[in-house]
């Protein structure tokens, strides 16, 4: 896969776009950006000293009921590559890592689709690495505070880019769910509510118990809150 290293970019994502006339797969990584998107719109900080990541990828015979997997495995990647540093993760479904309850890093995931299959993916990873989140600290954690010791971007980067690019499995992805079987607390539309997490099924929906049903309910429709 090509790999291509920037000083600085408005967004990895829209960069990497580039490359799709050419069907060619790629990973684009950054030193900074001026302009990072999170989920739902959300900015992104991305000063120096994190690890900024986007990867095109174009299949062939990809089901698009399975397009989750593609989600699953870049949190994965994530979760190795803090292990590799001594660091303990956990996923919060459906993406965002964490340790010790603070946030690790971010996934934004863009799917092309022809018909019933999916046909390319842009990943954008962002991860904690050395940069300041003295202003986050109650909310965010770098690999470097984590870990207890100075661990570089390029550090990080470098092995990231190597659990990205090794296979994973659903079933890995499952081992860094924590809450299921607990109380979490759901934000759907105007309506909240407690409920106990069942499972993830393989399409990335979670599994609930609201009480009087069981229900599968999709990340991007709802807001969730782990209980205490």
């Amino acid at each position: 896969m090509k790999i291509e290293h920037l000083t600085q970019v408005d967004s990895t994502n829209l960069y990497i776009r580039r490359y799709l006339p050419a069907g060619e797969n790629v990973i684009v990584t950054a030193d900074m950006q001026t302009g990072g998107k999170g989920t739902k719109g959300r900015g992104f900080l991305s000063d120096r000293g994190g690890v900024y990541l986007s990867a095109l990828t174009f299949y062939s015979g990809f089901p698009a009921e399975q397009a989750f997997r593609v989600m699953a495995h870049a949190a994965v990647s994530v979760c190795r590559t803090a292990e590799a540093f001594g660091v303990v993760p956990e996923i919060k479904w459906a993406n965002d890592v964490f340790v010790s309850g603070r946030k690790l890093s971010g996934i934004l995931i863009e799917n092309g689709f022809s018909g019933s299959e999916l046909k390319w993916s842009i990943v954008g990873i962002g991860v904690n690495a050395e940069n300041d989140l003295s202003q986050l600290r109650s909310i965010a954690v770098s690999l470097t505070e984590a870990a207890g010791r100075h661990i570089t971007a390029e550090e990080a980067r470098e092995k990231l880019i190597e659990n990205y690019c090794k296979p994973s499995s659903f079933e890995e992805y499952l081992s860094y769910i924590r809450f299921l079987g607990n109380t979490v607390y759901v934000t759907e539309g105007e309506k909240n509510y407690r409920a106990t997490a069942l499972r993830i099924l393989s399409d990335g929906r979670l599994e609930i118990d609201d009480g009087d049903k069981v229900r599968a309910l999709s990340a991007a429709e709802i807001s969730l809150k782990l209980g205490d």
